[in-house]
């Protein structure tokens, strides 16, 4: 019997070394694809930002917040909304916020998108309100109402004074007084400006045409084109102030009685004034609420498309014409231009700012936005924008998800939980012969009935045991919409429910793939180590399975 010479490195050590080796380099180059693309920031370095007033009470107020609790330094400039835009652009600022994207569609203004690498994220819904300064015999009126076609009558000089009878139509409970309308706008670019301009242009393009030539405007597709600066006529009794401040302060002077402007709510409960009840697409007169914001958001249509430039923008088209009666038609919410690549002094120490400033107002900071006049974004909105944060370079933000993000408008289901519970209006507050006395914005506590001239069909909503559709009255038994106390954004108070943001998504994401490399290599070693340790050419003394076996070819028997 001759000796064989084989290893006893078997084949089922072979097969774990292999699939050791293999689960090695699945874990290596899935660590590699989990790290982010630059090198995370190691300090908060101090950010500047600009641009949108419309935006800016709120993000004061974060600000504020995130420097008391975590010492991240942000400086924002209330610009306006064009001002932003260039800034970003131009390098100047490390992110910009406006009410409308780079190059809008409709527009004759240069406004190209900037060569910088950015993207879209939004940061907070709101309406945009029209706040008034209105009395009769000497006491303040508080529960004007206006279709939007007499609004835009109004900023198109079509309709001047106040005792018109189309106004009188929207407000049959008001002996409306005989002085002139003065409409007051931005003299600046402005995001609010181009909201309007969009709707005026969707919705009433007729008179918004027809004003166009007045102004020296050419029309854009055979329209009257869309505008961050409204065109004044010279000598048409229309007043231009710069900045969403410059716009309500003027409407709050105690003499600009008869004034009317276009600015975000939160102004308008600021200054302690009221807004007009906007008539909607199911026939009630609604006011830019949280709730009912949030619930006109709802029919907005969202560029889903993450290869598009426009990804996250918003058209508000269904948004004007909702025929939920709890809609405040002129909702919309506004962005942040972040930027997506280091380039002049914008540096990873930067990102990592930005980004876990993001992270906390999509979340945490959502909390006091009804309370600042705005209206917290819904969960979609919150997860497309965590996405983006994810690509500003040097950030590392946490990641929240529904149990842990401290946003109102999150269920468990998914909805959105403030429209779901939003109030109903009072029957009171649909078209027709009544009207509701109670206050709206800022004056909500002050009835129009407390000593103020006030036909037949003054109303109260109170007094309603039902709201639109069945739904329960905003007066019956229930805190009406808007109707918690407001706090200006210096007084705001400071809400943080989560700690300071110390733990890199990407770490925790780099386990798994850490884990099946060391797993890995836990099995190499297990299967090829004892062979290479062991006596080289060592040998097992077995049968030769040749022995005994005739080779009939040669005519030989082995032995």
């Amino acid at each position: 019997m001759s000796l064989q010479r084989i290893p006893r490195w078997g084949v089922a050590r072979v097969t774990v070394a292999l699939l050791g080796l293999a689960l090695i380099a699945f874990g290596v180059f899935g660590a590699a694809g989990a790290l982010p693309a630059y090198a995370v920031g190691t300090v908060h370095s101090p950010i500047v930002g600009s641009g949108s007033t419309w935006s800016a009470n709120a993000l004061q107020a974060w600000i504020r917040n995130v420097w008391a609790n975590y010492q991240w330094k942000i400086t924002y400039s209330e610009s306006g909304s064009t001002q932003g835009r260039n800034d970003f652009a131009n390098g100047t600022s490390d992110f910009g916020v406006s009410e409308i994207p780079y190059a809008i569609a409709n527009s004759n203004e240069a406004d190209i998108r900037p060569s910088r690498e950015f993207a879209y994220m939004p940061i907070v819904a709101g309406g945009t309100a029209f706040m008034y300064n209105l009395e009769i015999g000497g006491k303040r009126v508080t529960n004007l109402r206006l279709s939007g076609d007499t609004i835009a009558k109004i900023f198109t000089g079509v309709i001047t004074r106040w005792d018109d009878p189309q106004v009188k139509v929207d407000n049959p409970a008001l002996v409306l007084p005989s002085i002139p309308i003065v409409p007051v706008v931005r003299s600046d670019g402005s995001g609010a400006t181009a909201q309007v301009s969009i709707w005026l242009r969707q919705e009433h393009a007729g008179l918004w045409d027809a004003y166009c030539p007045k102004v020296g405007r050419p029309l854009v597709n055979d329209h009257c084109g869309v505008t961050s600066n409204y065109p004044v006529i010279p000598g048409s009794g229309f007043v231009a102030r710069s900045g969403s401040n410059g716009v309500a302060g003027y409407v709050a002077l105690p003499h600009a009685v008869g004034a009317i402007t276009f600015v975000e709510y939160s102004y308008a409960l600021n200054s302690g004034y009221p807004v007009a009840k906007v008539l909607n697409g199911a026939g009630y007169y609604t006011e830019p609420t949280a709730q009912n914001v949030a619930v006109g958001l709802l029919s907005a249509q969202i560029n889903e498309d993450t290869a598009s430039p426009e990804y996250l923008t918003q058209d508000l088209t269904n948004v004007y014409t909702s025929a939920d009666p709890r809609t405040y038609s002129l909702s919309s919410y506004s962005y942040s231009i972040l930027p997506t690549a280091l380039g002049g002094s914008f540096t990873e120490n930067k990102g990592l700012t930005l980004a876990d400033f993001g992270a906390y107002f999509l979340c945490e900071g959502q909390q006091s936005a009804e309370v600042l006049g705005y209206s917290p974004l819904p969960i979609n909105l919150v997860q497309a924008g965590q996405k983006q944060l994810q690509k500003v370079p040097g950030g590392n933000p946490v990641i929240k998800g529904i149990t842990d993000c401290n946003n109102p408008t999150f269920s468990p289901d998914g909805s959105n939980k403030l429209a779901n519970e939003a109030p109903y209006p009072a029957d009171c507050d649909k078209q027709g012969p009544t009207q509701c006395t109670t206050g709206t914005g800022g004056a909500k506590d002050t009835p129009t009935g407390a000593g103020a001239a006030t036909g037949p069909g003054a109303a109260t909503a109170a007094g309603d045991e039902t709201g639109a559709g069945g739904g329960p009255a905003a007066g019956d038994g229930q805190q009406a919409a808007g109707s918690e106390g407001v706090l200006d954004a210096e007084t705001a108070p400071v809400i943080v429910a989560a700690s300071p943001q110390s733990i890199p998504v990407a770490a925790v994401s780099l386990l798994p793939s850490l884990a099946m490399a060391g797993f890995g290599g836990g099995l190499f070693a297990f299967s090829a180590i004892p062979p290479i340790l062991g006596k080289r050419g060592r040998t097992s003394l077995l049968p030769d399975p040749t022995d005994g076996i005739t080779d009939t070819s040669r005519g030989l028997t082995r032995s």
